[in-house]
């Protein structure tokens, strides 16, 4: 973990939820390749509350520890080493995400509703804004859903995809496109929608490689469908910025939960390379075992690294913090794949088998690098925030690093 000491509580949390998740969790895993069934979902939550270590993310006046942001990553990490340990916990994407913008913008009758029976893990949520193309995806701005204002409430009707956690959910929050009243776009407003409503119509699933989420990733149509004033979850025409609170904190617990994978991943390998000689010799004293070791404690310790920096960002400069969750999301999307990848070959074939869960922990990490918004749409936008900070600085009459490196090139 990071150097940093955590305080005392935080550090006995930690070592709580490590001694659950291997003790508890981790013996009622599936078998690789199947997902977590409702029953055993609910068995775990219930030892979680036992033992102390449940929804650490939540207020504790909705039953979880109530930790800020800057205290996630230790706790989340040690979740993520079990692929359903997040669920177990109840701080599994998407609900973690909802919890948290509920707890921040909903109202009060809104937080009682939904926000109390998500926290105390009795309901599943989603959110839907992906869409078929030419809707939104990586570009949220492409959103084409439409919510249009009607007596006593909004009617919505659109195509959503993809929407992970959708089946079996108890509502949904949607990302609508909305207009003002002289008809021009007012922008987009986020709505709660429970989902027997019945203008709510549960699509087909889209099979994928990974099984960790609970609900699938299915289509989602909306036809008709009316929600009354009070859906309108903050205000009206604001849902693209509510978004940025939801989507900075729901990008970094990404990188959070699968750290912790890509660390139980190291575990196998070292175990393996501890274990396994190779024409009479430990693996673990064979050069090319130890560059792939040595590459992966380098990825580990870096990807722990930007999230922490990222998490106090966003507790104290949420846009800063938001932006960088795009660098983290990044780096640590393809840094954790490599860390499983390099962990298979060092197992060799067992690596790939179903002997071993590595293989299984790959296709749980592999679509990370889309799921958020693809990794190529954020280094568009890592690389626009670049140009706009270089020339803030310039116009500040400060020294940007090319400006000092070209200069430094002219000098000699």
């Amino acid at each position: 973990m990071n150097s940093q000491q955590p305080p005392a509580d935080i550090e006995d949390l930690r070592i709580r939820t490590r001694e659950f998740i291997r003790g508890t969790v981790v013996p009622a895993e599936p078998k690789p390749g199947e997902r977590l069934d409702d029953a055993l979902r609910e068995q775990l939550q219930t030892a979680a509350k036992a033992a102390g270590v449940f929804a650490p993310h939540v207020p504790e006046e909705y039953g979880g520890q109530g930790l800020p942001i800057r205290y996630w990553s230790p706790i989340f990490q040690e979740a993520g080493y079990s692929p359903i340990g997040p669920s177990a916990l109840n701080c599994m994407a998407p609900d973690e995400g909802n919890m948290h913008m509920l707890n921040l913008i909903g109202t009060q009758s809104q937080k009682l509703r939904y926000l109390a029976p998500l926290a105390a893990g009795t309901v599943r949520s989603c959110f839907a804004m992906t869409e078929p193309h030419p809707g939104a995806g990586s570009d949220p701005a492409a959103l084409r859903t439409e919510a249009t204002k009607v007596d006593g409430g909004w009617s919505i009707n659109g195509h959503k995809r993809f929407i992970s956690g959708a089946d079996g959910a108890a509502f949904c929050i949607v990302m609508t496109r909305t207009e003002a009243s002289n008809g021009t776009t007012a922008g987009a407003t986020m709505l709660l929608v429970e989902l027997k409503n019945p203008g709510v119509l549960l699509g087909d699933h889209i099979s994928t490689i990974d099984r960790a989420i609970t609900g699938g990733h299915p289509h989602v149509h909306f036809e008709n469908c009316f929600v009354p004033d009070e859906a309108v979850l903050g205000e009206a025409g604001k849902g693209f910025e509510y978004a940025q609170v939801r989507l900075g904190p729901a990008r970094l617990t990404h990188c959070m939960r699968w750290l912790g994978l890509a660390r139980r991943s190291m575990d196998i390998a070292l175990d393996r390379a501890g274990r396994r000689e190779i024409f009479g010799t430990p693996l673990q004293d064979l050069g090319l075992a130890q560059e792939l070791i040595a590459q992966s404690v380098i990825d580990i310790e870096t990807s722990d690294a930007i999230i922490t920096k990222t998490a106090l960002l966003l507790e104290t400069d949420p846009k800063a913090g938001s932006a960088l969750s795009s660098v983290a999301k990044v780096y640590c999307s393809e840094a954790i794949h490599r860390v499983v990848d390099r962990a298979i070959q060092v197992c060799g074939g067992d690596g790939v088998s179903d002997g071993l869960p590595l293989a299984s922990f790959l296709n749980e990490v592999r679509p990370f690098r889309i799921y958020d918004g693809s990794n190529e749409a954020h280094k568009w936008a890592i690389s626009r925030r670049a140009s706009v900070y270089r020339a803030a600085a310039v116009n500040a009459g400060e020294p940007y690093l090319a400006d000092v490196s070209r200069d430094h090139v002219q000098a000699h």
